[in-house]
């Protein structure tokens, strides 16, 4: 059986990729940034705040605790979601890492 093409890349590459494609959609920046100005919520909240049909929520919120971007805790028939503190600090680190490969001291093309 052949590689697959994430295979072919470090695991930071992939990393990165992972990151970007949580944060690619819209919807998820909405609720990352509503669960970093209540610093906790419900589900249903999350449903008003944002517009967004309970399953569409529900699917956003999987994908971004798939990355574990969120932490959730169960709450009799409510879940309830905030960031992982730990897990955005170490985002903050590879993304910044990143970016400062393309700093203009290391641009001297076109």
């Amino acid at each position: 059986m052949g590689l697959t093409k994430s295979e072919i890349f470090t695991q930071e590459q992939n990393e990165i990729a992972s990151i970007a494609k949580v944060l690619g959609h819209p919807a998820r920046i909405a609720i990352l940034e509503y669960l970093a100005k209540t610093k906790t919520c419900i589900c249903g909240d999350l449903v008003n705040e944002i517009g967004l049909a309970q399953p569409t929520i529900s699917q956003h919120l999987k994908e971004l605790k798939k990355v574990e971007i969120i932490k959730g805790t169960i709450e009799g028939t409510s879940i309830c979601y905030c960031l992982n503190e730990k897990k955005w600090s170490e985002i903050k680190t590879i993304l910044s890492q990143f970016l400062l490969i393309f700093s203009d001291e290391n641009n001297n093309c076109c």
